[in-house]
């Protein structure tokens, strides 16, 4: 094409990639250019800003390594992990939320009734639930993929003094898919604030903050993947999430503990928690996947 204009130049791009073997990819990238080139006009962006916007996925990739991407940061604060989430969520199963940065594959194994916590420091609390499917029968043996911050907001990851896979575990629930833990109450904390994703939320006025939660993968032979995340109720920052992760269906309550003798056998810590202990009840719910019986 050798008279390349603004009304032009998306069918250009379009006719130069026509020849693309995989559909989805053309689908998908021609959609994309589109978009893109409908917001450069919309906007009519200048080159000072088509700069900083350059500059600012240049320092992401400097910034991005095995413990941070910031990538996905930009991804979560524009609400696009978010989005992805929700449009994939299985109907009737508990709905997808971010996965985030800090989960850790390969996390050491916890027995049913196990304890993270360690006498390290934090408000002890205790997780009762139980895994069935979309309609209430349970799951058996579904296995839960388990991460959370420590007592001083912080992930293993970003805290050199935590041991490797702190509050990092991965459990297998019982023949009625029922599980049970202790822990302590996760807390919130702020995204990383120091690169391009924090120069963005500054100059919007935004905020950092994301509520406390746990993170949680369900997985089960026959049903789909639940990626999620649960958040306490009491929580000051649910309705500012800066990754928009809270959904309605992934809110615990805290319930304040006085027996231990009502917990379940299993539990490690049952005798040693004394009085003053929370606890919170979860029902995760999987779909089957398609085809299966």
């Amino acid at each position: 094409m050798r008279n390349v204009s603004p009304e032009t130049i998306t069918d250009t791009f379009i006719a130069y990639a026509a020849e693309a073997d995989d559909a989805r990819l053309r689908e998908v990238m021609f959609s994309l250019a589109r978009h893109m080139h409908a917001f450069v006009k919309e906007v009519r962006l200048t080159h000072a800003e088509w700069h900083a916007g350059l500059a600012a996925l240049t320092a992401a990739g400097e910034i991005t390594n095995e413990a941070r991407n910031e990538f996905t940061l930009f991804s979560d604060i524009f609400g696009i992990s978010a989005l992805v989430d929700m449009l994939h969520s299985s109907p009737g199963a508990t709905s997808s939320s971010n996965l985030g940065p800090f989960h850790r594959p390969g996390a050491p194994e916890l027995p049913n009734g196990g304890d993270l916590r360690k006498g390290q420091e934090g408000e002890p609390l205790v997780v009762v639930g139980q895994v069935t499917d979309t309609v209430g029968k349970p799951v058996p043996h579904a296995l839960l993929d388990l991460w959370q911050t420590a007592g001083n907001g912080l992930y293993a990851v970003q805290d050199p003094e935590q041991p490797e896979m702190n509050y990092h575990a991965q459990l297998r629930c019982d023949a009625e898919g029922k599980f049970c833990f202790t822990t302590v109450k996760p807390l919130p904390y702020t995204l990383p604030y120091d690169g391009p994703a924090g120069v963005m939320l500054r100059a919007l006025k935004r905020d950092a903050w994301r509520p406390s939660h746990l993170h949680l993968i369900v997985q089960a032979p026959g049903h789909v993947p639940v990626v999620s995340e649960i958040f306490p109720t009491d929580d000051e920052h649910l309705d500012r999430d800066a990754v928009f992760g809270v959904r309605a269906d992934l809110l615990m309550e805290y319930r304040q503990g006085t027996d231990p003798t009502t917990l379940p056998a299993i539990l490690a810590e049952r005798d040693s928690l004394g009085a003053d202990f929370w606890r919170v009840d979860l029902h995760l719910r999987m779909a089957p996947l398609p085809g299966s019986a």
